[in-house]
């Protein structure tokens, strides 16, 4: 039982070195189709159905692989190469196959006010070198961003301009300057994007003006809300308070590859709600529906006849009294008003 035990211990090592050793060159009853731009490799060539679906499909599946690769690598280094940092690279050609894309392409973005104000004027804009001269440091550094040249944010010492405070802290300053600037390019950017989408500007509050009306404080009052750490979920309303448009949940789409199962339940659902003759019907829902449109329409005829009625009735006492009396004169029972008191006449009292 040892020996064999031995016996086969060697057996595997010999095919694990002779797996490793293998030749370069792999035999194909019909060559492969390559794309080295996009490190694709075609295989036409028919596969051993007994072997696939025997005990080693896994081993047959590894080795099919393994062939396959092997040409592709062959086929990569047929192409010119090149020394770059000790180490060599091949030149891949463009690619001659068209990939699909998971997503669609995603659109040109949208000039800013400053790009289309340059185009119609004729600005072309000036390419600038990354790097600049130090003088202090006498280096090349960057020219924006960290450790750049000239960086006055690591200065230690600043001079005090003639016409300011003495006492004010010039460092703080800077610093709030600083933060101003970025703050109105972040409010540039979000107003480019919302002039490209051709939407309103998101507003930051209410607006500087002495009056605001009611959509405006409204709107100042639903920003507030929605600014605390839970998103105003636990900000109660108003009294008549109405409840603000366009904040309800956001539509969920399904992904694009996901449970294949699932997918599958749905179109055969599908399918056979079309395949039936007899049309899904909600009745109690088309019930209240048609109760509702018949209340509708009947108080829509009430209110016809009810401003037909009151307007015969005021054209009635605008007449020239040739009708039973009715007339501008004074009112009473007969057609010169017996029965009621003539008006007393203005005196001195």
């Amino acid at each position: 039982m040892a020996s064999c035990s031995i016996e086969d211990v060697l057996a595997k090592a010999e095919r694990d070195e002779a797996e490793k050793l293998k030749s370069i060159t792999v035999n194909k009853e019909l060559d492969l189709e390559f794309d080295p731009g996009s490190l694709l490799a075609f295989d036409k060539n028919r596969i051993d159905t007994r072997e696939f679906k025997g005990n080693n499909r896994e081993e047959f599946l590894r080795s099919l692989a393994r062939d396959n690769t092997q040409l592709l690598i062959n086929e990569i280094w047929k192409l010119p190469t090149e020394r770059v940092e000790e180490v060599i690279v091949a030149k891949l050609p463009d690619p001659t196959t068209a990939l699909p894309r998971q997503k669609p392409a995603p659109k040109p973005k949208p000039p800013t006010k400053w790009e289309q104000f340059a185009k119609l004027k004729g600005i072309q804009k000036k390419k600038k070198t990354n790097l600049v001269w130090d003088e202090v440091h006498k280096e090349w550094k960057r020219r924006w961003g960290y450790k750049r040249a000239k960086d006055d944010t690591k200065e230690w010492l600043i001079e005090v301009p003639e016409k300011a405070d003495p006492n004010e802290d010039q460092f703080a300053k800077k610093n709030k300057a600083k933060k101003e600037r970025v703050a109105r390019n972040e409010y540039n950017r979000l107003k480019n994007i919302a002039r490209a989408q051709k939407i309103k500007v998101p507003g930051m509050g209410l607006a500087p003006t002495p009056h605001q009306s009611k959509a405006e404080l409204s709107q100042a009052v639903s920003i507030a809300k929605v600014s605390t750490a839970s998103v105003g979920k636990f900000q109660e309303n108003l009294p008549k308070e109405k409840t603000p448009k366009n904040t309800g949940k956001k539509r969920k789409f399904q992904p694009l590859i996901g449970d294949f199962g699932s997918e599958k339940q749905k179109q055969l659902d599908l399918l056979k709600l079309m395949d039936s003759k007899n049309p899904r019907l909600n009745i109690t829902k088309a019930v209240n529906k048609q109760m509702r449109e018949e209340d509708m329409e009947a108080a829509r005829d009430r209110r016809k006849a009810f401003g037909k009625k009151g307007h015969r009735g005021n054209m009635a006492g605008k007449g020239k009294g040739k009708a039973g009396g009715k007339g501008k004169g004074p009112k009473g029972k007969g057609p010169k008003g017996k029965g009621r008191k003539p008006p007393m006449k203005q005196g001195k009292r």
